[in-house]
């Protein structure tokens, strides 16, 4: 570099940047940032100092770990509600499953039907085991006309169902899984009570290794419904998801952990358990 390169003109100024090194910026354009800053959570509340609390203790389960986070928790007892990275897209993975269900029974009553037994025993294995075959097959049945048709209705309209049956391939939101969970959980015009009772219950009868995630450090007090999802791909490593529903004793909330970018399957699930960890001890 010679000398003349150091000079800078009024109407520039070096900033340094995190390399070291250091580049000139017009002034007009310094007041634009170089790169988007990092998000951070942000949590509102009816009850005081809940929103606070919860802000701290999310970001400081998450101050150590690798890997791209976002969170969802919506709790209707203390009108609460917590996002991070809440638009940002991720691969689905198996928690599409849930989405599927809820078609699958918001069609059959657009058509006055009660499911078969066949489709009772898919839906079942799909959930409670996330069978993948059961999934394919409800997927191909119900079509993309259908499961876009109950996006729409359900207002999820970040949701991009996965091309050619790649189901787990789906493109999810944490505000759109929210909006899930919240039409699952409440009376609504898009779902049947029986419906989200027969989501709802199938959901609570997850297999014994399918239950980490959302439901870690839930109270006693609460009935646990869970949906998990784990995908390992060329980029991003592993995608590594967890769906959760928590009510009884005075509590009704909901909250929707998606991650990517992580070395393994279990360091996923530690970041998902150390943020429900957060969540259920501050709202109990």
């Amino acid at each position: 570099m010679t000398h003349r390169t150091h000079r800078t003109s009024r109407r520039a100024r070096v900033l340094a940047v995190g390399t070291g090194a250091a580049v000139l910026i017009p002034v007009l354009a310094a007041a634009t940032p170089a790169a988007a800053a990092t998000p951070t959570v942000s949590c509102t509340s009816a009850k005081a100092g809940l929103a606070a609390k919860l802000k701290k203790d999310i970001t400081a389960a998450l101050a150590t770990r690798k890997g791209t986070v976002a969170v969802g928790l919506y709790d209707r007892t203390t009108k609460t509600t917590c996002t991070l990275r809440a638009t940002s897209a991720y691969d689905s993975a198996s928690t599409v499953k849930v989405t599927v269900l809820a078609t699958l029974l918001w069609d059959a009553k657009k058509h006055n039907r009660y499911l078969t037994s066949r489709e009772t025993s898919l839906a079942t294995a799909m959930i409670t085991k996330s069978d993948n075959t059961a999934t394919s097959t409800l997927w191909r049945q119900l079509g993309l006309t259908k499961i876009k048709g109950f996006l729409t209705a359900a207002g999820m309209t970040q949701t991009k169902p996965g091309a050619n049956n790649y189901w787990g391939l789906t493109q999810e939101t944490v505000t759109d899984e929210q909006k899930l969970l919240k039409l699952v959980t409440a009376k609504n015009s898009v779902l049947s009570d029986n419906s989200r009772a027969y989501i709802l219950k199938l959901m609570n009868k997850v297999i014994a290794g399918q239950r980490w995630g959302t439901p870690y450090g839930a109270p006693s007090t609460v009935t646990v419904h869970v949906k998990n999802g784990w995908l390992q791909r060329s980029t991003h490593g592993w995608r590594v998801h967890s769906l959760g529903t928590f009510n009884g004793g005075g509590h009704d909330y909901m909250m929707s952990v998606l991650t990517q970018d992580n070395s393994t399957m279990s360091y996923g699930i530690t970041t998902i358990q150390g943020v429900a960890k957060a969540i259920h001890k501050d709202l109990a």
